[in-house]
């Protein structure tokens, strides 16, 4: 089965949500997305997989979010999808993806129907 994490190491859900993966066994890729940031069409496609829109993948309550006034209701998707490449500490995390799907690991229990 292929696994990938969307990690931040800072991120105690994310140590969590890692460590089941451990704990389990398995083969997994890492991605530290501060380090790696994920391009538009890979946010795209994760937006998709997980079927939400930019905004509920978003951590609302970073600085960045409010520095560039990313409340506003007239941005676009597009723009949404744009900041959080620009700023990577927006996107939720740890996202985990494997062949049976996508989940976000919040709380890290939710990976568990995907493995």
């Amino acid at each position: 089965m292929s696994i990938k994490i969307y990690h931040n190491p800072r991120c105690t859900k994310s140590r969590l949500t890692l460590s089941i993966l451990k704990e389990k066994g398995l083969d997994f890729e890492i991605i530290e997305y501060l380090q790696k940031t994920p391009s538009v069409a890979e946010l795209k496609g994760l937006l998709d997989e997980l079927k939400m829109e930019p905004r509920a993948l978003m951590r609302t309550f970073e600085a960045p979010y409010k520095e560039n006034n990313l409340d506003d209701e007239s941005l676009s998707e597009d723009d949404l999808i744009q900041a959080m490449v620009d700023h990577p500490i927006l996107i939720e995390r740890p996202i985990v993806k494997t062949d049976k799907g996508i989940a976000i690991g919040r709380p890290p229990e939710n990976i568990l129907a995907i493995l």
